[in-house]
């Protein structure tokens, strides 16, 4: 049965005194697919009036870029949603049978369109990515796709502690693996860089994750209260699966997807600029409230 999620993701910045707004761009409406259905948006911003202008990105994400009223103390983004989410299919997901096995084949025109996401994004000059991905290939050569990615996914969610950080940026795949510890966007980030060393297409995904604790107060799952970020990976014949390392959660309801790229730094959900002095920036608050309806 089809669920439908309210999201309500507020963005809040402070300023000490009036400062010049420049352009923001904001990615908040989840992307529709087979499996998701976007049943309402809205936009709010503070102050007013405001223009806002919508455009599909690169990645065919929704943007809308906003210019604020100018001078002003404060810039408030309440980006609200209702969707009806179907659901992927989680372990038991179906592919072609060129994907089942490691290495896996794409065709001429996959690996074309895919070119993207299977090219690393960070060098790795001493093979400490590469020799990491490997240790999930079986010496016999009977290494199976679904099971790489299953016991990838859950490694991660077991032997790396997860750690709220709250400034910008991502935090290199080698910083993970020494620290052993990362915010969501570290996790996907590491996840996708060792995926694509073994030959595996990979994006960066940043949206929502809706965490039954909310409802029923049993805090177990990292990412809710604010936005969320995990891989998906494209397997032929099942397209574009999710793995949400953090959590260790494949397919399902719970993962909203709004932003895709290949990089973190490439799916920010608020990004802009502001002109004034450092010490006029007070700070930024952001709250993510996921709700399901019964």
């Amino acid at each position: 049965m089809p669920t439908i999620f309210d999201i309500i993701h507020t963005t809040h910045y402070r300023y000490a005194r009036q400062v010049m707004l420049g352009e923001h761009l904001v990615q908040f409406r989840p992307r529709d697919s087979h499996d998701l259905r976007v049943l309402a948006t809205d936009l709010r911003v503070k102050p007013r009036p405001v223009d806002i202008r919508m455009f599909q990105d690169a990645y065919s994400n929704s943007i809308a870029m906003i210019q604020p009223q100018n001078p002003a103390v404060e810039l408030e983004v309440v980006c609200m949603s209702s969707v009806e989410h179907t659901g992927t299919r989680a372990i038991n997901f179906p592919m072609s049978s060129r994907a089942q096995r490691f290495p896996l084949a794409y065709s001429e025109e996959e690996r074309l369109v895919l070119r993207h996401y299977l090219t690393p994004f960070y060098d790795d000059p001493g093979g400490i990515l590469q020799d990491w991905a490997e240790q999930f290939i079986r010496p016999d050569g009977m290494t199976g796709t679904r099971e790489l990615l299953v016991e990838m996914t859950q490694f991660i969610r077991d032997t790396m502690r997860y750690r709220i950080r709250l400034n910008h940026g991502v935090q290199t795949p080698y910083d993970t693996l020494r620290l052993k510890s990362g915010a969501c966007r570290d996790f996907a980030t590491l996840m996708i860089e060792v995926v694509r060393r073994l030959g595996y297409a990979a994006r960066f995904v940043s949206g929502y994750l809706y965490s039954p604790w909310v409802d029923i107060q049993d805090k177990h799952s990292h990412g809710n209260g604010s936005t969320h970020a995990w891989v998906q990976i494209y397997l032929p014949d099942a397209g574009w699966i999710p793995f949400d390392p953090t959590n260790n959660l494949i397919g399902g309801t719970n993962l909203i997807s709004v932003g895709v790229a290949r990089h973190a730094s490439l799916a920010v959900p608020v990004s802009g600029s502001w002109h004034g002095s450092p010490e006029d920036f007070l700070g930024m608050d952001i709250t993510v409230q996921v709700r399901k309806r019964t």
